[in-house]
């Protein structure tokens, strides 16, 4: 999905939700501990409750790997759902990977060949040539941590160097040597609040990946203040607010209606600037 195709989701279902599907056996209604497939199960139901109301789907990989070749194949399977019933949806796996060249290039084709999905998390510490392989794809993101919500962030993304500029500040600046606007995404905590004015400053067009909105704390309302472009530049994901809302057989229609109230909340942000009619 390109730039021009996603922005015209968000402006005809005025929202720039993403809905995070970390997908927990030890959290989703125990009735499905049944199903042969409880991960999968789960996550299509979510899927098709709160399609209506979301432009984007963020599994992490994290709560997929941990159950082996079993969260794998759910994975696989959830993509494959996604990529055929709602091919207007906007997939990134967080995955959060970055390497030298060679297994770069091996972690790219993963995810954009084998699983094709829209964007990946990428983490920038071993620089360019760990980054590059992954832009090497048309209609392909990456989206690169710079300003997590974490408490351990502050031990390095926030420190400055002998001109004043902080780590944050210097991986965007720099990466946008190796991408664009058409390619390339920002991770930024929701925490962070006010620090948007300082993305912004370094990436003013750019989309950034918000999580962090509910159940970690961050303020919707104060990320579109200082974050918000003319043409949106926010995926706000929301995980578990959405999908464990409810724990009982009734998770889905509360998980929609969760989805519904956020999207409600974001299309009134949207009309602050005149983005929907």
């Amino acid at each position: 999905m390109n730039r021009i195709e996603l922005i015209e989701q968000i402006k005809t279902k005025k929202s720039f939700l993403c809905v995070g599907l970390d997908t927990d056996l030890k959290k989703i209604p125990q009735h499905l501990l049944n199903d042969n497939d409880a991960i999968y199960t789960f996550n299509k139901n979510i899927i098709d409750a709160t399609a209506p109301y979301c432009v984007a789907y963020k599994p992490n990989l994290a709560f997929y790997e941990a159950f082996g070749v079993k969260g794998m194949i759910a994975f696989e399977k959830t993509i494959n759902y996604l990529n055929k019933y709602y091919p207007n949806h906007f997939i990134i796996a967080d995955a959060k990977r970055g390497d030298i060249g060679n297994t770069s290039k091996m972690y790219a084709r993963t995810f954009f060949e084998e699983y094709d999905v829209d964007a990946l998390t990428v983490a920038p510490y071993m620089g360019e040539d760990s980054v590059t392989p992954f832009l090497g794809y048309d209609g392909k993101w990456v989206i690169l941590l710079a300003l997590t919500s974490n408490k351990g962030s502050n031990d390095f993304q926030l420190t400055t160097d002998t001109e004043g500029e902080r780590l944050f500040e210097k991986v965007i600046r720099k990466s946008q040597q190796w991408g664009n606007i058409d390619n390339m995404m920002y991770v930024v905590g929701a925490t962070q609040g006010k620090m948007f004015e300082d993305i912004r400053k370094v990436a003013p067009e750019s989309f950034l990946l918000v999580p962090g909105v509910g159940a970690q704390g961050g303020s919707l309302e104060e990320v579109c203040r200082y974050g918000m472009t003319k043409d949106c530049g926010l995926l706000v994901n929301s995980s578990r607010g959405i999908i464990y809302a409810s724990d009982g057989e009734d998770y889905a229609e509360v998980a929609a209606q969760k989805a519904k109230e956020l999207q409600e909340q974001m299309a009134a942000e949207l009309a602050k600037i005149c983005y929907i009619s």
